[in-house]
């Protein structure tokens, strides 16, 4: 229930389709009361413009991609990668034959990277599909496809192929991983990302180290830069207060133990707890 009433949600609140709503709706009212229907049409256009060319997405995206440093291997074993599907298209992917990915696809590169720099680690890719409808092929089709291109076998990699959400990423990945005491697993997934799946990995008793990949800023907010498009602007604001959203659920319905997750202190950078 919950993977579907979020999905709902959200189609409704996205930013753009709402406030393309209000412009729609006060241009209605309009014909009846002028005065009400013509400040909807004001507060949507004004708003477009405000999130599609203000900063206001790279500010809400800077401090989730630095709240995990980027890793550097500090010596310890890897005993396994475990990398979470989202940047695959399945659909596209079935209708063409061949992998096709949209702007996540480093997530895939790092699997092929990591697995090549640790080959006695186990790679495992966990993510069923995030759609509601049921489509011809599953996140974890695609990457079978694309193993070949990053050089892996794909007896080498373990899927995790039902999951709906990070917080089923967490569960599933446990499940199938039955990771032991001590052992040190390597979590690749988007840096903005990383906070929520991270708590989500803590929460059902597995830790991880991160290791971010797909940034989306430079680390500068660029309070005075404009966007180049609003289409551009409403991009970057949406996936930053998705992904704020999703923390502030998570957290409130258990998923996640604090808002947001980040380094446990007793961790280095890029590095494992210390015991």
């Amino acid at each position: 229930m919950f993977f579907y009433v979020s999905k709902i949600a959200w189609l409704v609140a996205t930013p753009s389709t709402f406030l393309t709503l209000l412009i729609v709706a006060g241009l209605a009212l309009s014909l009846f009361w002028r005065r009400v229907g013509m400040t909807l049409v004001t507060l949507g256009a004004v708003g477009l413009l405000l999130l599609g060319l203000g900063p206001f997405g790279r500010i809400m995206l800077v401090p989730l991609e630095a709240r995990f440093p980027t890793f550097a291997d500090d010596g310890r074993r890897v005993d396994g990668i475990i990398v979470l599907g989202g940047a695959e298209l399945p659909g596209v992917s079935a209708a063409r034959r061949q992998p096709s990915f949209q702007e996540s696809a480093e997530r895939i590169l790092a699997m092929g990277e990591l697995a090549r720099r640790y080959p006695e680690a186990r790679v495992v890719f966990a993510g069923g599909s995030g759609l509601m409808r049921k489509q011809a092929a599953q996140e974890a089709d695609v990457v079978r496809l694309a193993l070949p291109q990053i050089g892996l076998a794909e007896e080498r990699v373990e899927f995790e192929d039902t999951s709906r959400n990070t917080a089923e990423n967490a569960r599933l990945a446990k499940e199938l991983i039955k990771p032991l005491p001590g052992e040190n697993w390597l979590l690749v997934t988007s840096a903005f990302h990383m906070p929520r799946a991270v708590g989500c990995f803590r929460a059902v008793g597995f830790p991880v180290t991160a290791y971010p990949v797909d940034f989306r800023t430079t680390g500068d907010p660029g309070y005075f830069h404009l966007f180049g498009s609003v289409s551009e602007g409403l991009s970057f604001f949406e996936l930053a207060l998705r992904e704020w959203v999703g923390l502030a659920v998570y957290y409130l319905t258990g998923r996640i133990d604090s808002l947001p997750p980040g380094p446990l202190t007793d961790q280095p950078a890029g590095g494992s707890p210390s015991r």
